[in-house]
């Protein structure tokens, strides 16, 4: 069953759509929330679609929502920050542990690309998340960032010219610039102790492998890493896109079903 939820966070709304598997009405179901990425939407490649399809079919729940100045939601890039990302998806967190479907001592976190970095933290600072996934995880921002740099091209004198950095047909502010570059992505994501599996490319020429594998570094054995040989940042083809689905349905499984 598919449903729409619009959520409400510092007067804009969030808007989402929730996949509910089949069963009695008062059933409830461990639920998982999805972050996209950076200029990306609650649809997301490599596909959130059909990953809430496949945790439907095996009786999870899920939430797809687009975070502020993205997709459907209300709002303009230009004033998105990654600090307003990590409390939208707090906030929605919070919420979904009331849905009447979702089982509140069961909900798990899905991130993708800056969207694994988001969720990472939010697990951290938000209590009671019962798993962990993060895809191709852009932990690599606030050092490229910082040094003054996105995808090879000089921040400062684009900011200086046109008040902003054209991002791929988006508008990034100086002060995102600023959040990003400043941004713990470890520190604030290792206060989670729970179960975490991180899935990243050795092929992803956005986001290193070597800033995945740095997450082991912090974590208190609780996080694993798995590589899938030749898979791009966005999972790029149907085996490696199939794979990333595969497991992080069984990770889910094995976390959030009991």
């Amino acid at each position: 069953m598919i449903r729409h939820h619009d959520f409400q966070h510092n007067g804009l709304t969030l808007r989402s759509t929730l996949h509910i598997p089949d069963g009695p009405p008062e059933s409830r179901w461990p639920t998982v929330v999805f972050v996209h990425g950076f200029t990306s939407n609650r649809i997301e490649l490599p596909n959130f679609v059909a990953m809430s399809r496949l945790l439907e079919a095996n009786g999870i729940a899920s939430v797809r929502f687009d975070l502020s100045g993205h997709g459907e939601s209300d709002g303009d890039f230009f004033d998105v920050t990654i600090t307003g990302e990590i409390a939208e998806t707090r906030a929605v967190l919070r919420t979904v542990r009331t849905f009447d479907f979702a089982d509140p001592e069961r909900i798990g976190l899905v991130g993708m690309s800056m969207g694994g970095v988001v969720a990472g933290i939010a697990a951290g600072e938000e209590t009671g998340i019962g798993a962990l996934c993060l895809w191709s995880p852009a932990a690599v921002a606030p050092f490229e960032i910082g040094s003054g740099y996105l995808k090879g091209r000089a921040l400062a004198p684009e900011i200086a010219e046109k008040g902003y950095v054209d991002a791929d047909g988006h508008r990034m502010s100086a002060a995102l610039v600023k959040d990003i570059a400043a941004l713990d992505v470890y520190g604030r994501s290792s206060a989670y102790a729970g179960p975490v599996h991180i899935l990243h490319g050795d092929n992803d020429d956005i986001a290193p492998l070597e800033y995945a594998l740095r997450y082991l570094d912090h974590y208190d054995g609780n996080a694993q890493v798995e590589i899938v040989e030749g898979a791009d940042h966005g999972w790029g083809t149907v085996p490696h896109r199939t794979t990333l689905h595969r497991s992080t349905l069984r990770f889910l499984q094995r976390h959030l079903q009991r």
